[in-house]
């Protein structure tokens, strides 16, 4: 067996992910009917079309802009067809629904080419989940559910939400948890919420599906009050030629209904990670190899800092430098995560 001096890390690895959700479908109806399922009806999904007004940033090139041109664009139609889902007239809540499955097996590869390595790899994983166990990482994974984060802008300027949270058994629910969402912080994951009974309780069952130690199936049903008529918001897709669409913007849906995606909905479930520099004032972002935000344009875990995933696991797993603790629950939850990480010029 080769020692830790010379694992070298294996050029094929890769990792499914352990946080499994489906898409998420939307369901419109009344507030006081939460308990009554056959009350709920499919959003589905309208065109409109609009005149818009010119808003963006002129190009003047340092001289300054003709007016009567300006006034000639302007009254030129800026002709838009896009998609949009609303609540009907009858309706004050949005009702999203999704299932998530949990998988056992964090930390061990689906392809990996290197015995040597794989071996340092489930010592090192090993040695964590023996020390530490999924307890931190699924606390935090569960209050992502309670406090309904998966529900991005519907969340927004919402008057009451409701999360849902049943372990399915048979396809039938077996214990059910309700969390008032609202009441739960979106910017951190402090002792406050470690009184709350039903999230502890939700969050020691990922836990046990993290670990293998149960088959884990979580139905997700959250209902947010937005008033009647409201606009909702499902996932917006990736359109690359919307001259040939003819829209511009075409929005998510499975048969009609309006839907958010699978991707998306993971992205919330994983904005865990508050171990980065800067987190204080960010708050949780992704967990992501390199700390990347989108929207941000910005990337909290440079290589050049030492704080990325690859610098993080490599030094721990073939060098047998176990990180800050803080790090090694970043580095397991993007094992949770998944993804594609060999090192093709190590091979």
């Amino acid at each position: 067996m080769a020692t830790t001096n010379t694992i070298k890390t294996a050029s094929v690895l890769a990792f499914e992910r352990k946080l499994d959700p489906s898409d998420a479908l939307f369901a419109a109806g009344q507030w006081a009917d939460r308990a009554q399922s056959h009350t709920w009806q499919p959003v589905t999904l309208n065109e409109k079309s609009v005149r818009g007004t010119i808003s963006n940033r002129l190009k003047t090139k340092g001289k300054e802009y003709d007016a009567a041109k300006l006034d000639a664009e302007i009254q030129n139609p800026n002709l838009q067809t896009v998609d949009v889902a609303m609540l009907p007239a009858e309706a004050d809540t949005l009702k999203v629904s999704f299932t998530l499955r949990v998988l056992g097996g964090a930390g061990t590869p689906s392809a990996c080419n290197s015995a040597d390595y794989q071996q340092a790899l489930q010592a090192t994983v090993n040695g964590y989940v023996t020390t530490h166990g999924f307890a931190e990482l699924a606390r935090r994974y569960a209050a992502n559910l309670a406090n309904g984060r998966f529900l991005w802008r519907n969340r927004l300027g919402a008057e009451q939400i409701e999360v849902q949270v049943a372990r399915l058994v048979d396809g039938k629910p077996e214990n059910t948890w309700s969390f008032d969402a609202l009441s739960l912080s979106l910017r951190g994951f402090d002792a406050t919420e470690s009184a709350n009974a039903d999230l502890n309780a939700v969050a020691a069952l990922l836990a046990q599906g993290l670990a293998g130690q149960s088959h884990v199936l979580l139905q997700v049903t959250a209902f947010v009050r937005m008033g009647p008529g409201q606009e909702v918001y499902p996932s917006q897709e990736l359109i690359l030629d919307k001259d040939k669409a003819g829209k511009s913007k075409t929005l998510y849906s499975v048969n009609n209904v309006a839907g958010m995606h699978s991707q998306k909905l993971g992205n919330a479930i994983r904005t865990i990670d508050t171990w980065y520099t800067g987190a204080a004032d960010n708050g949780p972002i992704a967990v992501e190899p390199y700390g990347s935000v989108t929207t941000q344009g910005k990337a909290y875990r440079q290589p050049k800092a030492k704080e990325d995933f690859y610098t993080l696991f490599d030094n721990w797993v073939t060098k047998g430098q176990a990180p800050a603790l803080e790090q090694q629950h970043f580095v397991m939850a993007t094992l949770i995560r998944g993804g594609v990480f060999g090192d093709a010029d190590k091979g």
